[in-house]
């Protein structure tokens, strides 16, 4: 997958994951692309561990496995990121 794929379903993803887990975050905007990107990533590494495909393009099936992964990222990040 090119990187502005990636970039599009990771922003996509990202702003999902905040909708879907919202809350007070350490970072912005910029940060939830990233953790969206990642999450992209992540889920994709960890549903093709388990053998429900990858993250391969810009469809529902790869845009549901990166909110997944992005969800996970985004609640891990919270629980460790430290407190001002």
């Amino acid at each position: 997958m090119g990187i502005l794929t990636w970039i599009i379903v990771g922003l996509v993803a990202g702003a999902i994951a905040k909708a879907l887990h919202p809350g007070k975050d350490p970072g912005g905007f910029i940060v939830t692309i990233l953790i969206g990107i990642a999450g992209a990533v992540v889920g994709g590494w960890i549903s093709s561990l388990l053998g429900f495909g990858t993250v391969d393009g810009f469809n529902i099936g790869s845009l549901f496995i990166a909110i997944l992964g992005a969800v996970l990222l985004l609640f891990l990040y919270r629980k460790f990121s430290t407190k001002a």
